[in-house]
């Protein structure tokens, strides 16, 4: 699973016109299930999420609180090209990428097990639509977590 990770000050997700999700200050995260996925993946993850300390408390902004530790928010947004592969031309591969109805399974149990870790309600879009993300990103702080590699 790969994820990417935005501290926002808004972020909204919208389907044909109507927004889906919405948050104010937290984190956007937009989530690649992998074919070879699990609930090991998931749970590291989750965890993992709910702990970065990217928001500032100290004057001089050092990151030292997590999202849980403001009351901030979730917005989590499916993605699978998170997954592309552009290593042979310029046509990317998706392979990596779970099947949609496994990706599916597997996101939702994500959404779960982030809603566990952070103890409270979180955001989402809508799976495997066309979305419209609008985002105010707060920084810019972006990172990319990849479950594979553990760092």
């Amino acid at each position: 699973m790969r994820l990417v990770v935005q501290r926002v000050s808004h972020a909204s997700v919208s389907v044909e016109g109507q927004v889906v999700g919405s948050i104010g200050r937290g984190l956007l995260v937009l989530v690649g299930v992998a074919a070879e996925d699990g609930d090991a993946d998931l749970a590291w993850l989750a965890r993992k999420l709910v702990g970065l300390r990217l928001f500032a408390d100290t004057p001089d902004g050092q990151m030292a609180r997590s999202v849980a530790e403001i009351s901030g928010a979730i917005l989590l947004v499916s993605q699978f090209t998170l997954l592309a592969s552009t290593r042979k031309g310029t046509k990317p591969s998706f392979s990596r990428a779970a099947a949609p109805q496994e990706a599916e399974v597997t996101y939702r149990k994500f959404v779960d097990a982030v809603r566990g870790e952070l103890g409270r309600a979180v955001e989402t879009g809508v799976f495997g639509a066309m979305m419209q993300v609008d985002l105010c990103n707060d920084g810019p702080v972006t990172l990319i977590i990849d479950s594979r590699l553990r760092e």
